[in-house]
């Protein structure tokens, strides 16, 4: 189990932890006292029906008379349809009450997400992000609209039922309560355990939806491995677990009803036996027999009710919290509350006082570990980069390379020291000033639902056709994209699962060309094109840096010899800088990965030409 799922479900009912949610359900409050209000008049229909009855069986069945029959059909037919238009309007406004709640958590969650900083992301899974957002919002708000309102009834119910009872006739309405204590006693005791077995299976259920997440999209490792019956072996286990605590919940509900329907008949024979006995011997009328057998018989149910919304209420405490859990992690990096107050943020930015970047970057004394690791990655790092420079980072894997990266996009901080743009610190001005400066071509490009058009015009969205065309142009995206069924109108699919990473790799480049920024950040972007197209992609590349400051993190090392500069990363401090050229003629580090790469790239161009 995920230490993400690790929440105490065994919390007592806490207003506490409910409160967090009044900012969610005030929203509603007039839907849900619109409710509440009409379930009132329902409850008072159902509780005056028995005595419609007995007055039925008093003036017109045991005298056998008409009198009054037609005033009484038509009090039945009003009641009727007052309680069918007050089903009809709580069910239709308790839905818009569930929705509305819902709607408002999960939009509260998903903008909070927006704010997160990136670190959040790549230590939060997926799919407990999509749970928050999608199952506990549900929940919540299922529980809160529909809760109330059946509470509201189940309440009401109950204490105008006794309340008449004790009118009609005391006794009878004392036998009938003496069964109520046992009643919510047994009630209390299965739905305790009931409660305690649903808490289990939902931590089974989400084991089992990430045992079932990880099949599907690790399908292919699997098959490549061998293990389908590990696999296979594994989600047995959990579904094995999850079909024994069903059968376990099963047996609770199988005892769970037949006893309360016991106890139901039993009170129902008591009021016929001590009725009978009134009727018989004491003359009493029929008419409160059947009033009470009305009673008693519906009488459970909504007290089983209530303790069913009860133990539902303390059970969805858990969920509460990993929604307010989530709404209450604090981002790992926030703009200062001047600097908001002068650039505006993410969602309401001020680009009147945004002042224009011409690319100077600047590491000052840069130390830089990742947050919960010790390490330091960097550690005093300087660096100092005139705008329109190209630079390119090299170095093995875990050598810093992408932190470098990252810091100067400021998706992390340095721990200590500076990162200054055009000579400014860049924490004095908003992360989304900064970010709209940047252009980012990641090695594995994300792609969203919608056409190739749409996707491209993410990096501007007020770009016209002819200009979406163009950035494409100049990738030579629109080669790939004529090939296509329906050209710039074709669906890239779900994270454009519909083209090959190529062509994900060229979209995505057209985009950060649209978008026009004045820093660029290349991540081996051309890794994942053929080769013509790749010696095309270069030429692009060459031409639309020029005047850019870059930063590109290159694998391949034969596509960065034209670099102004390039930094060779070991262990977070540079060892190596200059051109091409001189890298080479030093016979140091570079020359040392260079020569081996092109020995390596030589053995494969011989192989695949044999």
């Amino acid at each position: 189990m995920s230490d993400y799922e690790d929440f105490d479900y065994n919390k007592p009912m806490s207003f506490k932890i409910w409160g967090k949610m009044l900012p969610f359900i005030r929203p509603e409050k007039k839907n849900l006292i619109i409710c509440a209000v009409l379930m009132v008049f329902v409850a008072i229909v159902d509780i005056a029906f028995p005595l419609l009855l007995g007055y039925a069986i008093s003036n017109n069945i045991m005298p056998q008379r008409a009198d009054g029959v037609w005033q009484l059909i038509i009090a039945i037919a009003v009641m009727v349809t007052i309680q069918g238009i007050g089903v009809y309007f709580f069910v239709s406004i308790g839905i818009k009450a569930e929705c509305g709640m819902s709607r408002g958590i999960r939009n509260a969650v998903f903008n909070h997400l927006q704010r997160l900083s990136l670190s959040y992301y790549n230590k939060t899974p997926v799919g407990f992000l999509m749970a928050r957002t999608n199952s506990d919002t549900g929940r919540i708000g299922d529980l809160v609209a529909w809760g109330l309102i059946d509470f509201t009834w189940s309440a009401f119910y109950c204490v105008g039922a006794v309340i008449a009872m004790f009118i009609v006739h005391w006794k009878l309405a004392l036998i009938v309560c003496a069964t109520i204590p046992v009643l919510v006693i047994i009630t209390w005791f299965f739905q305790s355990r009931i409660l305690k077995v649903n808490r289990i299976m939902r931590k089974v259920n989400s084991k089992m939806t990430g045992a079932m997440n990880e099949g599907i999209t690790g399908a292919r490792t699997v098959k490549v491995l061998v293990t389908e019956k590990q696999s296979l072996n594994e989600y047995s286990g959990i579904t094995s677990e999850y079909r024994k605590h069903g059968t376990h919940m099963a047996r609770l509900h199988a005892l769970f009803i037949p006893i309360t329907l016991f106890i139901g008949t039993l009170a129902t024979a008591a009021v016929l036996s001590y009725g009978g006995y009134e009727i018989i011997v004491l003359g009493a009328e029929l008419a409160i027999l059947a009033i009470f057998l009305q009673y008693a018989g519906g009488f459970f149910w909504p007290i089983q009710n209530i303790a069913r919304i009860f133990t539902d209420f303390v059970s969805t405490q858990a969920n509460i919290e990993r929604v307010t859990g989530l709404l209450e992690q604090v981002p790992g990096i926030t703009d200062k509350q001047e600097v908001i107050e002068k650039y505006g943020d993410v969602f309401a930015p001020k680009k009147e006082n945004w002042e224009s970047i011409t690319g100077d970057v600047e590491f000052r004394d840069v130390t830089f570990s990742y947050p919960d690791y010790n390490k330091k990655v960097l550690e005093d790092f300087n660096l100092q980069i005139p705008k329109g420079t190209y630079v390119a980072i090299v170095g093995e894997t875990g050598a810093g390379k992408s932190t470098l990266v990252n810091l100067i996009c400021r998706f992390y901080e340095p721990t200590s020291g500076q990162i200054l743009i055009d000579g400014i610190d860049y924490r004095e001005r908003s992360q989304h000033w900064l970010h709209s400066a940047f252009g980012y071509v990641l090695q594995s490009p994300h792609l969203f639902s919608g056409t190739i058009r749409e996707n491209i015009r993410y990096g501007r969205l007020d770009a016209t056709d002819e200009e979406v065309e163009k950035a494409a142009e100049i990738v030579y995206a629109d080669k790939i994209i004529a090939k296509m069924e329906k050209g710039y109108d074709t669906e890239s699919g779900e994270g454009g699962d519909r083209l090959s990473t190529g062509e994900k790799q060229l979209i995505s480049f057209a985009r950060a060309v649209l978008a026009d920024p004045r820093i660029f950040i290349l991540d081996e972007a051309t890794s994942s094109v053929d080769t013509e197209m790749e010696m095309l992609l270069q030429e692009a590349i060459h031409k639309l840096l020029e005047g850019r400051t870059s930063f590109v993190i290159a694998h391949r090392l034969s596509t960065i010899r034209n670099a102004d500069v390039i930094l060779v990363i070991e262990e977070g401090k540079i060892i190596e800088r200059g051109t091409h050229s001189e890298l080479m003629n030093k016979g140091g580090h570079y020359h040392k990965l260079y020569t081996q790469q092109f020995e390596k790239e030589t053995e494969e161009k011989v192989l695949r030409s044999i």
